[in-house]
């Protein structure tokens, strides 16, 4: 029980470093093309960081993937006790952990696609990058409800167990809710989600990496 609530904590604190990195990677390194740019100059830019791009969604969807799942166990672990919500709780969050994977993985995938026939038909590249782009955003990148629902459930469920600071769980329902809220066609929600989610993340880490029975 120690050794796995240390591990989810650990898990949760490297979230918030990726959620930090992401924020940094993509706010100040990567420039994207201005709006309207001809196909070939968006072309041209994904290939120039093309493996920038590739590493970034390796660490942002892959990695942060496989370390959700040890801290989805460890907190149904810690909430269990309060059977029905924290294994909802647990369903939600493992179903998050394989479309953050996958959400990565046809990224990846796609941006070799998209180079390669953008270098023969750049019009075509940047048509078949948009569908990439539509299927990421849709299966997590820019919809948050799953991960939403994820944290608001096992919010609950450490409030009705009580292992959970009540703070916490009022934070977690919170952030829960800006994750909701990205079912509006707007950014600013997603932004909010992501902001507060480092703190979330580095907080009930450390929480779980402190935890001495």
């Amino acid at each position: 029980m120690k050794r796995l609530q240390k591990i989810g904590g650990i898990a949760a604190i490297s979230e918030a470093a990726i959620y930090i990195f992401g924020f940094i990677t993509f706010g100040a390194i990567i420039n994207q093309p201005a709006t309207g740019a001809a196909p070939s100059e968006v072309i041209n830019h994904l290939t120039q960081n093309n493996l920038l791009l590739t590493v970034s969604n390796l660490v942002l969807y892959v990695l942060f993937g496989v370390l959700l799942a040890p801290l989805v166990l460890s907190i149904y672990s810690r909430t269990k006790t309060e059977y029905t919500t924290s294994r909802l709780a647990a369903v939600f969050g493992f179903t998050w952990v394989t479309i953050i994977i996958a959400s990565g993985m046809i990224s990846n995938i796609g941006l070799s696609t998209v180079i390669t026939t953008g270098a023969l038909n750049p019009e075509q590249g940047v048509a078949l990058w948009k569908m990439v782009n539509i299927i990421v955003e849709g299966l997590g990148g820019g919809n948050e409800i799953v991960g939403a629902l994820w944290v608001i459930l096992l919010s609950i469920a450490g409030l009705k167990s009580r292992t959970l600071p009540k703070s916490l769980v009022y934070y977690g329902i919170l952030v829960g809710t800006f994750g909701m809220l990205t079912i509006f066609p707007t950014d600013i929600f997603a932004a909010l989600f992501g902001l507060t989610q480092i703190v979330w993340f580095a907080w009930i880490g450390i929480i779980l990496v402190k935890t001495k029975d």
